[in-house]
């Protein structure tokens, strides 16, 4: 009786280990899927792209079709409200 008990307990030890795993990679592939977010500026033509694990900006600009080119840019500070209209 008592191998029947230490069958079930590692079986849910397993089970447990599974969806924990299953958590983890969730949530990594979440992170890497978000990675990057974009602030236009109203200002400018340039874009800019936040790194989110990093916390590294870039400047983005594309002069036409295609593919732009990111220069990385110090920045200090926070980023302004958007005006509500």
């Amino acid at each position: 009786m008592a191998s029947g008990n230490v069958g079930t307990s590692l079986s849910v030890l397993i089970g447990s280990a599974i969806i924990a795993a299953a958590i983890l990679l969730s949530t990594l592939i979440t992170a890497v899927g978000t990675r990057f977010v974009g602030m236009e500026s109203s200002t400018d033509d340039n874009v800019w792209l936040i790194d989110r694990l990093t916390g590294s900006v870039y400047r983005c600009k594309a002069p036409e079709r295609g593919k732009a080119a990111c220069d990385a840019e110090v920045a200090t500070g926070s980023i302004a409200e958007p005006s509500k209209r």
